[in-house]
């Protein structure tokens, strides 16, 4: 396979197409800085990142829309490869 796929135009489109959507990230809830772009993106904890509901190393598509999900740089970066995702501790405070 020539190239990388994480280049090309689909994917590229897939991401923009997700980031249109506007979704809070699909790991911890909370809104996500849409408004961070640019190269600033890629240190941002909280800028927008393309994360993906079955893992590529894991035989996860790429491209596929239903695999796509809008997650926080730092939340797909603690998330790792894992299928699965820590649920939030309810608070003691009552």
């Amino acid at each position: 396979m020539a190239g990388n796929l994480r280049n090309g135009r689909p994917y590229r489109a897939l991401c923009v197409w997700q980031r249109n959507l506007g979704l809070p990230c699909w790991l911890c809830g909370h809104n996500i800085a849409y408004e961070i772009t640019g190269p600033e993106a890629g240190k941002h904890p909280l800028a927008f990142t393309l994360d993906h509901l079955v893992p590529l190393s894991r035989g996860g598509d790429l491209l596929d829309p239903a695999n796509a999900r809008s997650a926080h740089r730092r939340c797909n970066s603690a998330r790792g490869n894992r299928t699965s995702i820590k649920q939030p501790r309810a608070s003691r405070r009552w």
